[in-house]
């Protein structure tokens, strides 16, 4: 289990949202505004940026501000970004995530 959904469930929060993270924006246990929330810089297009001209377009940019003030939305990028910088330093030193602890 990852140092996120560790924290996540100390939180409180459901091990049906937990499982259904991946599926946010079909899943029925997440509200508009949470479905907003990845909208910005989801894994699937913070860490693929080369897979699109644009990045992250003003569509999903515009969709996620609707939602959430520019403090949440710097938080939620730069959570990704660590959580990528992670997985790249334990991919390439063959750590297994979260082993320590």
């Amino acid at each position: 289990m990852s140092t996120g959904a560790r924290t996540a469930r100390k939180a409180g929060v459901s091990d049906e949202r937990l499982a259904t993270v991946a599926a946010w924006s079909e899943a029925p246990h997440f509200t508009e505004e949470e479905r907003a929330a990845p909208a910005p810089a989801p894994v699937e297009v913070a860490t693929r940026l080369a897979d699109r001209p644009d990045g992250v377009s003003d569509e999903v940019r515009n969709t996620a501000a609707t939602y959430l003030d520019e403090k949440l939305l710097a938080a939620i990028v730069l959570m990704i970004g660590v959580t990528n910088l992670f997985n790249r330093l334990n991919t390439t030193t063959r750590q297994i995530a979260c082993a320590w602890g």
